[in-house]
């Protein structure tokens, strides 16, 4: 049996068909060669969360019918590399679980993944929005059909029937996001202004994980916009985070508007900012722009906010050198002082 000293060798070398999922900073899908590279210390992981990169594996083994899903957190050192030791006491204990032959895993019962997991150190349980946009690109993905409520979900949100929208279920809104095409989301930009804002925030918590077109993301800002006239703070910020989704010209316009405006850079918003939106920050201006509302917003955690961005590969290197070339009488430089001393 060859070796198995990573989770992407117990993958190939188990025969299994897996699916990868990021489950920090969104729900997308993540290649096999970036968990290779990653695993073997030669990457940085790509979407790091709160110091981890946090996957979902959807994976059948033998002749399982039903995938199995687990949800895994493995730390990050300060350069956003793994941390194998957590990694290589997992796979011990996976090895232990499932039996040294990894030809035979497929034929093992579920107790074994149930023992596997429960109490396991890098498992987590996701957000329930998180847990629906899973479901919904796995079963999409895996050519399986989608849930019984993506039905309703789909004929309320195109206008064709009026149904109570309290039946409506998040795992419905999430399916119709994910398979939602270029018609659906001109229909869905018409029908917007006229959604309750119940179900505005649930569908947001949806679309922030799935890219869309200018009509879409121009009707999110208007309710986005409308709602923060009426101090509506969670409809703003969930229409924030779902146009986040918007190619960078058109999102990253409103995040400048945003950032401009000091009475705008509240906790929530800044959160919605580098949460959902942090590709639209890889801007010299913006960045810098972001970083210092950050620091002069006393309800926000500037330093555990510009350290998860800065294990963002893309934005270490910026989000250092604003740092250290921040004037010391600048707000980034007076908050940097403060926590001196």
């Amino acid at each position: 049996m060859q070796p198995i000293n990573t989770l992407h060798d117990f993958f190939v070398h188990s025969g299994a068909v897996v699916r990868l999922y990021h489950l920090g900073r969104r729900v997308e899908p993540c290649e096999m060669a970036t968990l290779a590279a990653f695993e073997a210390g030669e990457r940085a992981w790509p979407a790091p969360w709160q110091g981890q990169a946090r996957l979902g594996l959807v994976f059948r083994l033998g002749d399982m019918h039903d995938p199995l899903i687990w949800f895994l957190a493995l730390p990050l050192d300060e350069q956003g590399l793994l941390v194998p030791a957590p990694r290589d006491a997992f796979l011990q204990r996976l090895l232990e679980t499932l039996g040294r032959s990894v030809a035979s895993v497929g034929r093992e019962e579920g107790d074994a993944e149930d023992n596997l997991m429960k109490d396991n150190p890098l498992a987590f349980t996701p957000s329930l929005p998180f847990q629906a946009l899973l479901h919904a690109r796995a079963s999409r993905d895996l050519g399986m059909t989608a849930s019984q409520h993506l039905e309703p979900a789909e004929a309320y949100l195109s206008g064709q029937q009026e149904i109570d929208w309290q039946a409506l279920g998040l795992q419905g809104l999430a399916d119709f996001v994910v398979r939602m095409d270029a018609d659906d989301q001109v229909h869905l930009a018409n029908r917007l202004p006229a959604l309750p804002g119940e179900v505005l925030t649930s569908l947001c918590y949806c679309l922030e994980h799935v890219a869309i077109g200018a009509d879409l993301a121009r009707a999110l800002r208007d309710r986005g916009e409308a709602a923060a006239r009426s101090g509506d703070i969670e409809a703003f910020s969930a229409c924030v985070r779902a146009v986040a989704g918007a190619e960078g010209q058109l999102a990253g316009a409103w995040y400048d508007e945003l950032l401009a405006d000091a009475d705008a850079c509240g906790p929530d918003l800044l959160a919605a900012m580098a949460g959902r939106g942090w590709h639209h920050l890889e801007d010299a201006e913006r960045l810098p722009s972001f970083l210092a509302r950050l620091a002069g917003c006393e309800c926000a955690d500037f330093m555990s906010v510009a350290r998860d961005l800065a294990l963002v590969p893309r934005l270490r290197l910026p989000v250092l050198m604003t740092l250290r070339e921040a004037a010391p009488e600048s707000p980034i430089g007076r908050r940097l002082a403060s926590l001196t001393r």
